[in-house]
């Protein structure tokens, strides 16, 4: 299982950025049960998304979505303050 360390941290600082940090952590906590297929439909669409998205953030918010435990390390590491200064 590979971390995103970097993707993580532009993700959250967009999020803080826009206000949305605390409605995307609870979509991500309250739909946490459905993350598998969540996961399994952006796989199917990777090769479409990728042509949209920055290198590895498909793969990165697949892996974040099937995996719970990344899932709440996610959530964890949102509801901090990590906004670039």
């Amino acid at each position: 299982m590979v971390t995103y360390p970097e993707i993580w941290r532009s993700w959250a600082d967009t999020l803080h950025r826009w206000g949305l940090q605390d409605i995307a952590a609870a979509a991500l906590e309250g739909f946490a049960p459905l993350g598998f297929l969540g996961a399994q439909f952006i796989y199917l669409g990777q090769p479409f998304l990728d042509t949209f998205l920055p290198e590895n953030q498909t793969l990165a918010l697949a892996e974040l979505l099937e995996h719970p435990e990344k899932t709440r390390s996610f959530v964890t590491f949102l509801k901090q303050d990590h906004r670039l200064e």
